[in-house]
Parts: structure tokens; C-alpha cells; sequence
């Protein structure tokens, strides 16, 4: 057995090599590698004795030569393959174990330039492990040391049989798209559009114990970012309980998006990914609480995020209650104490947006779509268009604005009540009706205004999307709702208007709709 050994990563490469020399095999390596190889006392020869060739520009090639790939691709079934290589004195190689430069690493350091990017573009790795994993019938190969132990062993018994080399033969392509999908996304700058082409280098994260439901195998992924480390729930450091689901981080990750878009102190309480309550406070406690009475019957089983550290006092008064999650920036070392008395409680650690993510993704039967991501402006509602014949009153502004923020995280046709008399006197600002999903967005107004009950009275309402017909404000009018924001431009406008008016309603539009669908 012949063997070549170039990793960057050099965990247990010595176990590989020690392990392959014992069995008989003549080790091959190049720089690094061979050095420590040689340090472990394992007998190595350089690569340069199969090419004949030196190292040249700064080690930028080595193994790109006809002795090497000719060795690795060369078929053993096809007599010819390997007559021709005995011609040119040239013997099979059968093992490849090649890990690649840290391109990743390398980028997401954020004073990296561009000359010390493009040096961590590897070429002759992926070039040795894809025609190792092209050839795989006769030559294993190997990209990750998690897969030494298992090679060895099975080396030392019958062998490897087709079925494993198949799947390290898989694990290198993907390991090699992976790579260059990020070298691409590296490359790419935010004028280049939508390319024709698009790979996505999506690393597994964890297996997961099933999807939306038992019956459903599911996984959770990373999509790498350059320029950036872990970003989203990837980046979570989970502190308590038990392992996160795939509907937990569904939960989560939209928990995590709405907290990011208040300033402190910010709760929320998700349930199914939408808010079924959401406050905003110069207190903590006083935002948990206005939160809380959004919907405490919907709260039971929810995850709660916050967008500021959680203190002993938050922390006495969430182990009241059952949660799944919660989700924050930090926890104090006594709210710590105080959770876990709830063992099973997961505790996320997860600093907010650093910067706004540029692209969306979702997956349908066949296909992705992607999209850019839905950026809130800074003063749509502050620049919003007064339509009636009243105009909000400065109170009402500031609640527009907290509704509007609001809307565009609820599921569409979103509907959100916001602040309302049964608030007063805080001074917080909080979600106190929400109607989500629903086809028919006079049904959504009908959901909010029931789940609001009271406090619909003195509310204001934001709407993701137009009204069609007056038959929206008019309910909300009859709950007690005093002023609405909504994007306007529907055919029916002049009506609906004219509904306000009546009703003695402010109503702005701010022409950008936020359908979440």
C-alpha cells in the first residue's frame, strides 16, 4: 500500500501515519505534515520522490504532477491504466488523507485582506481528494481525522469494503463543495445580483431526535457566513436542559430576530414562531410582566427572549411559569442559581444582530428561494403619510411605531394591538392582540380584538398589508382601537379612509408592506 498524507489540520495524523506504516504501507508527505510525522518517530518520504520535482513558489505546488494524480486516478481493473503507468515508472497510490487550508478561519478574522484570503485558497488539497474520491473503488479517501480510527481498524481486518469507501468518497465532495462554496461567497460582492449558479456550504451542526413531528428524521445545519463567525442560533452557547428540537430552534430563532429589533429592556414571549407577547420597558421586570399579559394562556410552553441580561429577579419570576426556552445576551451567575431549579429549562446564550443579515433562504419541493433579507427602516412610521382627517396623537406615535415593529414579525395576515388603557399608567409599551396566518385579514382583526378582550379599548393597530374593504377597521373600531398604521395602496383605499374617519380614527401609511409568510 502506498500513501499520501497532506493535512492542515494535524489531529491524530501522527495515529494515521504510525498506523499505515505498521500495516506495511509507505507513507508519502509533504512540508508540515512530513515534519510532524517525523517528530512522532513515523517513517515518512517526502512527495518529492514520487514527482521528481521540488516544492516551488512558496509551496503553492507540490503535489500538482502526473506521478501523483496518475497513481491516485489510475484504474486498477483497466490493464491498460496500468501498463501505462508502469511505462512511465509510475506505482498506484491507494490512500489520500488530505484536510484543507483554513480558508474559513481565515476570512472570518475581520482585518483579513484580500493577498492573505487568497493564500488560504487550497488547490492541490481538493485537487488530490477529488480524484481520490473519483477513483474510490481502489483509493480511499480521507478528509476528516474522525475517520482514521475506523479506516485503520477495518485495514487491519478484511478491509474496506465498497460500501464505506462510497460514503468517504460522498463525505469528500462534500467537503470540497463545501470549500468552495465559501470561497465563492467570499468572492462575491453584494453588486454581482443573484448568480446563475449557487452553492450553499451548509456544515451539520447536530442531528436532531426527529423534525416538526416524531415520525420526521430532521438535522440542523450551518450556513457559513464569510467575514463572520457563527451567526444566528448557530452561535448560541446553550447553558441548561435539554438538547434544543427542531421546532425549539424554529421558535428561537424567530424569539431572537423580534428582541433585535427593540432596544433594552425587550421581552418576548414566542409560541409557534410568532409573538403572542412582546413588551417593551425602561424596567426588566416591568417588561416581562406587560409581556406576559399579552397572552399568558398562549405563554404556557412558549419561549421567552429578552434583549438585555437576566437578572435574579426576571429569573425568580420565569421559573413561575412553564417555558421551553430562554433565550439572552447573559444571565447573572444568581439568575443562574435561580433556573436551575428547573433542570430541564434550556438556557440559550446569544449576544443580538452584530450586523443585519443580508440573505434569506428557504427551501421548497425541488428548489431554494432566496430573497433579501427584510430590513426595517429606521423611520417608516415617523415619515408615514396621514390619510384621515386626525392625526395621531404623540402618544399614538410612539405606540404605531412599537405595533409596526411588531407586525412584521407575525405571520401574515399579521394583525397587532398594541398598548391600550388596561396599560396605564406604565410607561411601557406592550402587545396586547394578535391575529396571525389567517386568509382573510378581517378575521385576523377578529383575533386580535377577541384576544385583546378590554384591552382593545385605547389600542393602536398595525397591519402588515393593506386593508381591502372597511370591514377590518371597522371591527377594530368597534373594540376601542383609536389610531391604525398599514402600508395603504389597495384599490379600496378612498373607503377604508372614510371608515377611519367616522370612527374619529387617526391612520398613517407608511407604503412598505411586511408580509411574513
Amino acid at each position: 500500500m502506498r500513501a499520501i498524507i497532506s493535512v492542515f489540520d494535524k489531529t491524530d495524523v501522527e495515529v494515521l501515519g504510525q498506523g499505515l506504516a505498521d500495516l506495511g504501507a509507505t507513507v508519502f508527505s509533504t512540508g508540515g505534515t512530513r515534519r510532524a510525522l517525523e517528530a512522532a518517530g513515523v517513517p515518512v518520504r517526502p512527495v518529492s520522490e514520487l514527482t521528481g520535482f521540488p516544492e516551488i513558489l512558496d509551496g503553492r505546488v507540490k503535489t500538482l504532477h502526473p506521478a501523483i494524480h496518475g497513481g491516485i486516478l489510475a484504474r486498477r481493473d483497466q490493464p491498460a491504466h496500468l501498463a501505462e503507468l508502469a511505462e512511465h515508472g509510475l506505482e498506484p497510490i491507494d490512500l489520500v488523507a488530505v484536510n484543507l487550508y483554513p480558508f474559513a478561519e481565515t476570512v472570518a478574522r475581520s482585518e483579513v485582506t484580500l493577498a492573505e484570503a487568497l493564500e488560504q485558497i487550497d488547490i492541490g488539497g481538493p485537487t488530490m481528494l477529488r480524484a481520490a474520491a473519483k477513483n474510490f473503488p481502489s483509493v480511499i479517501p480521507l478528509c476528516d481525522p474522525y475517520d482514521y480510527g475506523m479506516v485503520l481498524e477495518a485495514l487491519r481486518g478484511e478491509g474496506l469494503d465498497q460500501a464505506a469507501r462510497r460514503q468517504l468518497a460522498a463525505k469528500a465532495f462534500h467537503h470540497t463543495a463545501a470549500y468552495d462554496s465559501l470561497v465563492a461567497a467570499y468572492l462575491t460582492t453584494s453588486e454581482a445580483g443573484w448568480p446563475d449558479e449557487l452553492a450553499l456550504g451548509l456544515r451539520k451542526v447536530s442531528d436532531l431526535r426527529y423534525g416538526e413531528n416524531p415520525h420526521q428524521g430532521a438535522a440542523f445545519y450551518a450556513l457559513p457566513q464569510p467575514g463572520q463567525g457563527a451567526t444566528g442560533l448557530v452561535g448560541a452557547r446553550q447553558l441548561q436542559g435539554k438538547a434544543l428540537s427542531y421546532n425549539n430552534i424554529l421558535d428561537a430563532s424567530a424569539a431572537w430576530r423580534i428582541i433585535a429589533d427593540f432596544s433594552p429592556a425587550a421581552v418576548t414571549v414566542i409560541k409557534h414562531t410568532n409573538p403572542c407577547g412582546l413588551a417593551h420597558a425602561d424596567d426588566l421586570l416591568e417588561a416581562y410582566r406587560l409581556a406576559l399579559v399579552g397572552d399568558p394562556v398562549a405563554a404556557f410552553g412558549g419561549i421567552v427572549a429578552v434583549n438585555t441580561t437576566v437578572s435574579e429577579a426576571l429569573a425568580q419570576q420565569l421559573v413561575e411559569h412553564f417555558y421551553e426556552i430562554v433565550l439572552a445576551p447573559a444571565f447573572t451567575d444568581e439568575a443562574l442559581t435561580r433556573l436551575s431549579a428547573k433542570p430541564n429549562l434550556r438556557l440559550l446564550e446569544l449576544p443580538l444582530l452584530a450586523e443585519q443579515t443580508r440573505q434569506m433562504w428557504r427551501s421548497v419541493p425541488g428548489g431554494m428561494l432566496g430573497q433579501e433579507a427584510d430590513h426595517l427602516g429606521e423611520t417608516e412610521v415617523r415619515e408615514a403619510r396621514v390619510v384621515t382627517q386626525r392625526a395621531p396623537t404623540a402618544e399614538e406615535w410612539e405606540a404605531l411605531d412599537f405595533a409596526w415593529r411588531a407586525a412584521r414579525h407575525v405571520k401574515s395576515n399579521a394583525i397587532v394591538l398594541a398598548q391600550g388603557q388596561a396599560l396605564r399608567p406604565s410607561s411601557g409599551q406592550a402587545l396586547v392582540g394578535m391575529g396571525a396566518g389567517q386568509p382573510s385579514r378581517v378575521a385576523a382583526v377578529e383575533i386580535a380584538v377577541q384576544t385583546a378582550g378590554e384591552r382593545a379599548a385605547g389600542s393602536v393597530l398595525a397591519s402588515d398589508a393593506f386593508f381591502p374593504k372597511p370591514d377590518g377597521v371597522e371591527v377594530a373600531a368597534a373594540a376601542g382601537v383609536t389610531a391604525i398604521v398599514q402600508p395603504g395602496g389597495s384599490i379600496g383605499d378612498e373607503a377604508v379612509i372614510a371608515a377611519a374617519d367616522q370612527a374619529g380614527m387617526a391612520m398613517v401609511f407608511t407604503g412598505v408592506r411586511h408580509f411574513q409568510h
